[in-house]
């Protein structure tokens, strides 16, 4: 088989071309970054992982006539999915305080927010992703208001339905990132769901003892990071079928 042309290659994922116009494919890799790639290591088995976490529940979300992405899983590291003009804004959900905004405004970790709280973010490695209001986003043309209708109303919808999926299997949402995209389909354009969702984007503790089951183990150094990655997804029921033996990925791409 001939070798696929790579179109880009980001933190966590490579992008190659497609086997059919409007379609690529996407490849989860073992490489693992923190506080904007100042942090680097490797997490085996990750990409076997966080392809099939990520394959899981946009195959739940979309059950919910929730657009995404996602087409299907081609094998343990790579998934099809349709091609999409990436908005360049993060959009981030917050359940419960952790992270940037516990140490922004001085809120204890682990505290429940009054309501689930939405935050944007600049996509722009050299500045920092620094966050935006919806103010900045529509002046400078990143996303229109109806673009952004539509995102907040997805993102609403995701946040519940996961959180109640989630909490289903013993772990708390206690807040994520998700990428939009413009998909172009017979003259007509709608917002969906892009990139992934796994332990790298999402924050996730146990429920009983709020144990730390996502990057955070890599990021503070906690250790077992491995070992979180796969308690998510034997909760959720999608270990790998061909088991550790294939953890490390092929030795080269075709």
């Amino acid at each position: 088989m001939a070798r696929r042309r790579q179109l880009y290659e980001g933190k966590a994922k490579i992008l190659f071309e497609g086997p059919e116009p409007g379609t690529l494919v996407q490849y989860f890799k073992d490489d693992a970054t923190a506080f904007n790639a100042q942090k680097k290591g490797t997490i085996t088995g990750k990409g076997v992982l966080n392809n099939r976490i990520s394959e899981f529940l946009m195959t739940k979300l979309a059950e919910i006539n929730i657009p995404t992405h996602f087409i299907r899983r081609l094998n343990m590291r790579e998934q099809l999915i349709k091609e999409v003009e990436i908005i360049p804004i993060e959009v981030v959900v917050r359940n419960i305080a952790a992270g940037s905004i516990a140490q922004r405004l001085g809120i204890p970790e682990g505290t429940r927010l009054p309501r689930s709280i939405v935050e944007y973010y600049y996509k722009n490695d050299a500045l920092g992703d620094p966050m935006v209001a919806e103010e900045h986003i529509t002046a400078f043309g990143w996303a229109t208001p109806p673009d952004m209708d539509d995102i907040v109303h997805l993102t609403l919808r995701i946040n519940d339905f996961l959180t109640g999926l989630f909490l289903g299997v013993g772990i708390t949402l206690v807040d994520f990132k998700l990428e939009f995209g413009r998909l172009y389909e017979n003259e007509e354009m709608r917002i969906v769901l892009a990139d992934e969702i796994s332990p790298d984007n999402c924050r996730l503790w146990d429920a009983k003892t709020n144990e730390k089951m996502d990057k955070d183990r890599f990021r503070r150094d906690l250790g077992k990071i491995e070992e979180a990655y796969q308690e998510v997804a034997r909760r959720l029921g999608i270990l790998p079928e061909a088991g550790s033996r294939d953890m490390k990925g092929p030795e080269t791409m075709q």
